[in-house]
């Protein structure tokens, strides 16, 4: 059973967790906090904490136990993802805790990953440590939702982004649409680039916006700008800290991560001197025949069309859950867009709202059949809505992805 002080501990660590998910991916974002208990007093104190930073680097109990040194015999662990039990780029950390003497270990939840779930909290159980999970465990799921939904079905979780006026328009009859939104909302479409690890879109959008959709550090927020790559300790817990563990210092420089830029040119229309390839980042171009007129960060790939000659989308999610791709974060026109949803391949619909009025005329969010019956109706489910500067944000999960005939 978990009680209000491993609720307190788990929120901190959970707190850590969200520090990574700019720059750990394709790995989870996790994060991990040591608390020793005084024999004298039975208080609590802080005496190790980390947060995963990225892939191929020490993982969160790591950094936590290294914090920790010695003081980490007796300890007890709060994991936001059960530690690992395999050994991949670095060695399980399931092992560490238990070579480190942790005497109880509490997860917010398991690991998706078939080399992992379960495995992680039957090595500590083995080894004589009281291991437990499903302590806020929801929260725990939704920070890494897309490396748990990849790891389940192979596929990436799929948002898409639209910015449209109040009465549903994307952009005027002769296409012009910058800009719908204000800055507050284009700055927050920055931080959703960010935490993507790729961003798809077409051709038209390409061509009509000479668009970059990359992710440019001075205009992200300034709230991700301070904790971008960073780790800050905050000055209510360095206290609690032992003189025995060494506190790392953050970054002064921002480790920008490129999310791969995906475009989809079965037509061969883009050519080299776009904005879009002058720009640091790689880049999957989707295209009918390799041309090889483009430089070496730019990867041309030939998929699937359908019996329409259209590319086909569902092998397109296949191929970038291959890449390890988590998070795919959609700007397209309303055809793409419209394809997505009809194809039952979209799980999240972010829409920013302006307070404009556009008129009839004006083009619409998605080109979707048309609709005889309510049972064809998609659904959605709120998750969140707030104001941006003087726009709205509406965030929905798709709760009936029903294909439209």
């Amino acid at each position: 059973m978990f009680d209000v002080q491993d609720a307190q501990w788990m929120a901190r660590a959970l707190e850590l967790a969200r520090r990574g998910r700019f720059t750990a991916s394709p790995n989870p974002a996790v994060g991990c906090v040591l608390i020793k208990k005084d024999q004298l007093t039975g208080e609590q104190h802080l005496v190790g904490e980390g947060f995963h930073r990225q892939a191929g680097g020490p993982h969160a109990e790591v950094f936590a136990l290294r914090q920790a040194g010695s003081l980490a015999k007796g300890a007890t662990a709060y994991v936001t993802l059960e530690p690992c039990a395999h050994t991949g780029r670095t060695p399980p950390c399931a092992q560490a805790l238990i070579d480190a003497g942790v005497a109880r270990v509490v997860v917010a939840c398991l690991d998706a990953n078939p080399q992992v779930s379960g495995r992680g909290i039957a090595m500590l159980q083995a080894a004589g440590i009281a291991a437990e999970a499903g302590l806020m465990a929801a929260e725990a799921e939704a920070i890494n939702a897309g490396f748990m939904q990849r790891m389940r079905s192979g596929l990436p979780y799929v948002t898409v982004k639209l910015a449209a006026s109040l009465d549903g328009r994307t952009a005027l009859a002769n296409g012009e649409s910058k800009w719908i939104t204000g800055a507050a909302a284009r700055r927050d479409v920055q931080r959703h680039r960010a935490l993507s690890c790729a961003i798809l879109s077409g051709a038209d959008t390409v061509l009509m916006d000479n668009a970059s959709l990359n992710v440019r550090w001075s205009e992200l927020p300034e709230s991700v700008q301070k904790q971008y790559g960073q780790y800050v300790l905050p000055s209510s817990l360095s206290d609690s800290l032992s003189s025995e563990s060494t506190i790392e210092p953050p970054s002064n420089e921002p480790q920008l991560r490129q999310p791969l830029r995906v475009i989809i040119d079965t037509r061969n229309r883009l050519t080299p001197d776009l904005k879009l390839f002058s720009l640091p980042g790689p880049i999957l171009l989707l295209r009918g025949q390799v041309s090889g007129c483009f430089n070496e960060q730019v990867e041309e790939c030939i998929l699937p069309l359908t019996a329409q000659g259209k590319l086909d989308l569902h092998a397109l999610m296949i191929e970038l859950g291959k890449r390890q791709i988590n998070r795919l974060w959609i700007e397209a026109g309303a055809q793409l867009c419209g394809a997505l949803f009809n194809e039952q391949l979209v799980d999240e619909l972010v829409l920013y709202q302006a307070p404009k009025l556009m008129g009839s005329s004006a083009r619409g969010l998605f080109d979707l059949p048309n609709v005889t019956d309510m049972q064809q109706v998609i659904n959605l489910q709120w998750q969140d809505v707030r104001q941006i500067g003087a726009d709205l944000k509406l965030t929905a999960r798709i709760s009936k992805r029903l294909a439209l005939e």
